[in-house]
């Protein structure tokens, strides 16, 4: 394994050098996750359902709000759906859904003679945020032992489908996809904005944000060039030889996205108020 000071470049694009005293307390698997790589592609080998079982419960090993554990995880692996939900999950042996789950506190309030008075937006946002801390928990745990992982948002853009295909109750739905196998390489490393735009001391100060973010497009484009396939809505702003991370972002928020998001969840289980 590299050292600290190799990660954070190779993280980064910024020298920094680290003690010797901090070089010696940072674990191997702080490092792991400091080298963590983007797979996208994987071999044809199963992941076994023991392995997969472990995984599953380190995923669950995540925090949870309050101890409500409001989120469900939902392997798909019936051949006829894995046909149906097609394209970008493609060669994964492994797909899976993480939901933010409602439903099973209404049911348990009901089963245990209460009212459930907490459906807002509140509670939405804790079962997305129960959600995610557990894929990320999977994704740690998964990657450790020599997987590769893609988390998936698409499948918002497919709510009805999957709705459908699995059988999804009403305030239950899918916060994200997961892909899950066995790498077919290396993978890459994401270059990240840096840390100055990230972290803020005390108080909230992006004074300097436009000036870094352009040195980091610099650095990242030198690593990394975005693809012509890659960059978003070209129709309407055409294609760049230097396309930079924050050009490629802004213009992919420069359309609406999901604009029927609220209305479906409204209209499956979900008051928002």
């Amino acid at each position: 394994m590299a050292t600290l000071s190799e990660l954070y470049k190779n993280r980064f694009g910024l020298a920094r050098d680290f003690s010797e005293e901090t070089e010696e307390k940072f674990s191997s698997g702080a490092a792991e996750i400091l080298n963590r790589r983007t797979h996208r592609r994987y071999t044809d080998e199963a992941v076994s359902d023991e392995l997969l079982d472990a995984l599953l419960a380190c995923a669950q090993s995540a925090p949870a709000k309050s101890d409500l554990q409001q989120y469900s995880i939902i392997v798909i692996t019936d051949p006829v759906s894995r046909e149906a939900i097609g394209g970008w999950e493609g060669e994964a042996p492994v797909f899976m859904l993480f939901c933010a789950d409602m439903r099973r506190q209404q049911r348990l309030a009901k089963h245990r003679g209460h009212d459930h008075q907490n459906n807002n937006v509140d509670t939405f946002m804790n079962g997305v945020m129960d959600a995610t801390l557990a894929m990320q928990a999977f994704i740690l745990a998964a990657e450790s032992s020599g997987l590769g992982c893609c988390p998936i948002s698409q499948v918002r853009n497919r709510l009805p489908m999957f709705r459908e295909i699995c059988s999804i109750p009403d305030s239950v739905f899918p916060v994200a996809g997961m892909c899950v196998g066995w790498p077919v390489a290396t993978g890459y490393i994401s270059m990240r904005v840096p840390p100055s735009v990230v972290v803020h001391r005390d108080k909230y100060d992006d004074s300097t944000m436009e000036a870094e973010v352009d040195a980091y497009d610099a650095r990242r484009h030198a690593v990394y060039q975005i693809p012509a396939r890659s960059q978003r809505h070209p129709d309407i702003y055409g294609i760049l030889d230097f396309c930079s991370w924050s050009e490629n972002t802004t213009r992919q928020l420069s359309l609406p996205e999901r604009a029927d998001f609220k209305a479906f969840l409204q209209t499956h289980g979900y008051d928002l108020d």
